[in-house]
């Protein structure tokens, strides 16, 4: 029994998106790799006040994506004109945006490669935060004083059915309201709630929502407020606050932070962001302080290097999901980093091949079908397939080898229902392994690893061209492919055909230990057949075919040559006889 060697590993890689690279943390374990978003510069939000218990207390608060922002920090400067252009995605990353006497510093919201950057307008006012980036996934804001060209126009009657709500909060000893508000008479916005801060007053009373409209704060009226009388409003408050709020649905989105990693889609689902107390509908991520981050199981993963882009560096890593639909691609620093993250990383999915095998065949177990066999090995491969114009590149697929047969397949089949439906199957004993080494006339780094196979079917010779990843890849699926044939010989043992010989209706069996038998079957039921020709292998002398429907046999006795039309293709039975003879040969010792 194999004992595997796993790999733990962590250090930062940048992640591929649909229009930049990201920076992460990329942990690895026995059978997870975690990516975690790392800070990045330029992410800070656009004129927001951080306006403490403390009166007069006015400190420049980033918006929870500033890197180097510690709890506590209130030495901060308040910047009224900046350009985050790495965050506002025109077609390209770090495309800038356009000052228009106030500040723009519209950043997308939406997933990357979306194609739409919704604009999003108002000053944004911190009430209580912590003075920290920290606070519900939220984004950065632009702060401009009028509603440009296209936008819409946020209004009160957008809440639609949802109800006015009255909300009590006790502010606490420390860190105030707790909130972040924009919008504002001048804004054509209601006064919105962006964000609420984790453990703070307006997150202990569990009654407010990102996304809600602040009505009145203790009576006085903020319908046609503007932002700064928002803002005196709610410092002059008071310890206990009375809150008039409306839920807007519509705007609840532009207050959440795209969760960059967290929602990569993989295994064909992207996760959704969890609501405030469960509503499906608040459209209020829950305040759990977690890190945008994605959890990705290993088992069954593909990992390839320079298969579905170009990797001129040698530095990017590819990892494929086990249902085919997504892919990661991450970059190292240098080739030589690539090559360690990616053996550590080949090394883990390949240590849960048992694993995955126990669950196959427990599960195929359990169905009590005859035609279920017990799987030998299983993996993924890069199948060459040919392109119009002549030109050739290489597909995943999860190539399986069973007892008798070769199975591929677009993804893994968990189920017995893709189990049952690959999208090729071949017989093992009429497959042979024709080349198994480097692509190239010489073995050199960074040339590739195939092996190929000819199966002969009734339409004649198919033949594969397959991609490993590794060496070890290669010299695995190579016996495994030697072996399932020699192994699928002695479990098969014969094989029967009906044929014509001499005008004759004849029967030819070829049987693993008693050679070739040629008989003509009895006149009438119940009588037996009568044997014509019966040879050991060791007799033949020569064996050949037409290609179309003809098998010529020569085991040097008087009767000659014979021709036998099998009424189809011979070349199924001319692989058998191969592999038999192959299986006898290395049975014998005479072939390692």
């Amino acid at each position: 029994m194999a004992v595997w060697t796993r790999a733990d590993k962590n250090g930062l890689l940048e992640l591929l998106l649909p229009d930049r690279w990201i920076r992460v943390l990329a942990e690895l374990t026995r059978e997870t790799l975690t990516l975690t978003a790392d800070a990045e510069p330029g992410h800070g939000g656009a004129m927001e006040y951080n306006i403490s218990h403390l009166p007069g207390a006015w400190n420049g608060v980033t918006n929870g994506t500033e890197p180097g922002t510690a709890a506590g920090n209130s030495n901060r400067s308040y910047n009224q004109n900046s350009n985050h252009s790495a965050l506002r995605r025109t077609g390209s990353p770090g495309n800038g945006g356009t000052n228009r006497g106030q500040t723009d510093t519209s950043s997308g919201v939406n997933s990357p490669g979306s194609g739409r950057v919704p604009h999003d307008n108002g000053a944004v006012s911190d009430f209580g935060s912590p003075g920290s980036s920290y606070g519900s996934p939220g984004s950065s804001f632009s702060s401009a004083g009028q509603v440009r060209s296209g936008e819409t126009n946020i209004s009160l009657e957008s809440g639609g059915s949802e109800m006015v709500r009255k909300v009590r909060v006790l502010k606490q000893e420390s860190g105030g309201l707790g909130i972040s508000i924009k919008g504002g008479q001048e804004n054509r916005m209601p006064i919105l709630i962006s964000k609420i801060f984790p453990g703070l007053a307006a997150d202990h009373s569990r009654a407010l929502r990102v996304g809600d409209a602040i009505l009145s704060v203790n009576g006085n009226d903020l319908r046609e407020a503007t932002h700064d009388q928002a803002v005196q409003a709610l410092k002059k408050a008071g310890k206990e606050v009375t809150l008039e709020v409306k839920y807007i649905k519509e705007v609840s989105p532009l207050f959440k932070k795209p969760s960059l990693v967290a929602d990569l889609p993989w295994d064909g689902v992207r996760p959704q962001s969890p609501s405030l107390s469960g509503s499906e509908d608040s459209g209020s991520p829950k305040h759990t302080g977690t890190k945008d981050k994605k959890v990705i199981s290993l088992k069954m993963c593909y990992i390839s290097r320079n298969l579905t882009i170009p990797d001129l560096e040698s530095r990017l890593i590819e990892l494929h999901s086990p249902d085919g639909r997504n892919t990661v691609v991450l970059r190292c620093k240098d080739s030589a980093a690539a090559h360690s993250w990616f053996t550590a990383i080949h090394t883990n999915i390949a240590a849960l091949l048992p694993q995955v095998l126990a669950e196959l065949n427990s599960m195929l177990g359990s169905s009590n079908t005859s035609s279920n066999r017990e799987v030998r090995h299983i993996g993924w491969l890069a199948e060459q397939i040919k392109l119009d114009g002549g030109r050739h590149q290489y597909k995943p697929v999860v190539m399986a080898l069973t007892e008798k047969d070769i199975l591929l397949y677009d993804s893994m089949p968990w189920t017995r229902e893709a189990w049952a439906s690959p999208n090729l199957s071949h017989p093992l004993l009429a497959t042979r392994l024709v080349h198994s080494g480097s692509a190239r006339s010489s073995p050199a780094l960074g040339s590739e690893l195939t092996f190929a196979t000819r199966t002969g079917t009734r339409q004649g010779i198919e033949g594969h061209l397959f991609r490993a990843e590794t060496h070890w890849d290669l010299s695995t699926w190579t016996r495994m492919m030697v072996q399932g044939c020699h192994s699928a010989a002695e479990l098969i043992k014969e094989v029967s055909m009906a044929c014509t010989l001499n005008e004759q209706d004849v029967r030819l069996t070829v049987h693993y230990e008693n050679g070739f038998t040629i008989s003509k079957e009895g006149a009438g039921p119940g009588s037996r057949s009568t044997i014509l020709y019966r040879y050991p292998f060791e007799k033949l002398k020569m064996s050949g075919d037409d290609g179309i429907r003809s098998l010529y046999l020569d085991f040097g006795g008087p009767e000659g040559e014979l021709a036998l039309d099998l009424h189809s293709g011979p070349k199924p039975v001319v692989f058998v006889v191969h592999s038999f003879l192959s299986a006898k040969v290395t049975r014998m010792g005479l072939l390692a």
